[in-house]
């Protein structure tokens, strides 16, 4: 592959990356598949260093949930509250751009705990907890993606 099409593979690496960060974007899946496009066009060895990018996205996809699901266990918070919370924050993304999102998520997670019955105080734990689980989750799969970066940095520039 020349080495403008590697860039563009990095670009799209890149805005996968960031599609995690700032979820706007399904970004494993990105990035993912920007790595099988450069496995195919490369071809032979390639394919190698996509199964092993795979392996650790998919992990990285699986293991997110149950780390979000855990924390969300040990805190007392169903998962309700983290759905309800998600909703808002995607409404909140387009009433007030990428703020938004955090503002509605937050917002979203109170008000799901205030309905259950709790008090403020406790309403407000439940959202920390839900923000908690969210940013465990995302660290985990942005964790998946950078080293599936890693797997295809090795294999583009090193090969």
């Amino acid at each position: 592959m020349p080495f403008w099409g590697e860039l563009l593979i990095g670009l799209v690496i890149a805005i996968g990356l960031l599609g995690i960060v700032f979820p706007v974007l399904p970004g494993g899946i990105i990035v993912g598949l920007a790595i099988g496009v450069w496995a195919f066009v490369v071809g032979g060895w390639a394919w190698a260093f996509l199964a092993a990018a795979a392996v650790v996205i998919a992990a990285a996809e699986v293991i997110k949930y149950y780390v979000a699901g855990r924390t969300l266990k040990s805190a007392g918070v169903p998962n309700v509250t983290v759905v309800v919370g998600g909703i808002v924050g995607i409404i909140g993304f387009f009433v007030v751009p990428v703020v938004g999102l955090i503002l509605g998520f937050i917002l979203g997670a109170m008000v799901s705990e205030l309905v259950r019955g709790w008090s403020f105080e406790q309403a407000w734990r439940g959202a920390v907890a839900a923000m908690k689980a969210a940013g465990a989750s995302m660290l985990v799969e942005l964790s998946g993606a950078l080293i599936a970066t890693t797997i295809w940095l090795f294999g583009a520039f090193v090969f």
